[in-house]
């Protein structure tokens, strides 16, 4: 039998670590191990305490983390972890580390899903999604990548930084989330709405918490996943707004990043959108998605899931991790 291999999903709030094996088809992950990033001073601290724990010491590795993936240098946008992959691949005794993006990996996973590992928000629900594919999702921060249908049944991923463009508020009530965004931190990017943080944000601003300049980043907010217990079980009418309003927000982004990939599917990924999926289908995401102008006929046949994998991050490194 082969060896077995690491696999991580690094993100600002859990470091996700598997084992896998080299093979066709769809990877198998096994001892999976969720670890919050908090109890750890550095990602190789994570790491050896996760191999320690399994007893295994692989020779290949491939970890998704949560920022841009290119050069020696990687610094994680959401966590106060950097390393150089040529050390921590010595450190570790690794003879091969691959290092990407962890929306690539996420893109990467998806042609291996399996239908019941995704659920469908608008579209005609079909065996395989149909490509080019944008990937976007909401969670300590916010993901965004392509994937790209090659010959010979491939897929080719570009990583990307989408959630960091712009964010483009509609009606009053958010330009007054915006306001209160900009007051905090200066220029306002879609993932300071579109995130866990995000969403606590988007309360704090209904709520009208004054939005000084903060000690910490989560000072003065609520945790997002006692909004969302909040919002479903109807205990504050705030919460159940801040909420709506993040899926009506999700629903423009999602349509934004149709239109610039060019995409026949649009994948939400994440960790936050999968624990209130009947919401988001029952509120002003699908209009929003098609509130286009000219183009509001185009995004009609344009496909959206929900990706509802629990490691979809872990999948697509180990996809990596297979290619020759």
């Amino acid at each position: 039998m082969s060896e077995p291999l690491l696999v991580g999903d690094i993100g600002g709030t859990n470091a996700r670590f598997a084992l896998t094996r080299p093979g066709p088809g769809r990877p198998q992950l096994q001892a999976i191990r969720v670890l919050p990033t908090r109890d750890f001073a550095s990602l190789q601290q994570a790491i050896r305490h996760y191999l320690e724990r399994v007893a295994v010491q692989p020779s290949r590795a491939a970890l998704a983390v949560a920022c841009p993936a290119q050069g020696d240098e990687i610094r994680l946008t959401n966590r106060a972890w950097a390393f150089n992959r040529n050390e921590l691949a010595a450190s570790l005794g690794l003879e091969e580390l691959r290092i990407l993006n962890d929306f690539g990996a996420a893109a990467l996973g998806l042609p291996f899903l399996q239908p019941d590992e995704y659920q469908w928000l608008h579209g005609q629900p079909q065996a395989a999604l149909p490509g080019p594919i944008s990937v976007i999702g909401p969670g300590t921060g916010m993901g965004v990548a392509l994937l790209v249908p090659c010959p010979n049944e491939q897929w080719q991923v570009i990583e990307t930084e989408g959630g960091h463009i712009s964010l483009a508020a509609l009606g009053s009530e958010e330009r007054r989330i915006h306001d209160w965004l900009t007051a905090r931190h200066g220029r306002v990017s879609v993932e300071r709405a579109l995130s866990g943080r995000g969403l606590s944000a988007i309360h704090a601003a209904l709520s009208d918490v004054p939005p000084s300049k903060q000690s910490t980043p989560d000072e003065g907010l609520v945790a997002p996943a006692v909004l969302v217990a909040a919002a479903l079980n109807g205990e504050d009418g705030v919460a159940r707004a801040a909420l709506a309003r993040f899926c009506a927000i999700l629903g423009s982004v999602a349509g934004d990043a149709a239109l610039m990939h060019g995409a026949r599917t649009v994948a939400i990924a994440g960790g936050i959108v999968p624990r209130f999926i009947p919401f988001l289908k029952s509120s002003a995401f699908r209009e929003r998605f098609l509130d286009k102008g000219r183009f509001a006929a185009h995004l009609e046949s344009v496909n959206v899931v929900v990706v509802t994998h629990s490691e979809p991050g872990l999948l697509g490194a180990a996809v990596r991790l297979n290619e020759q």
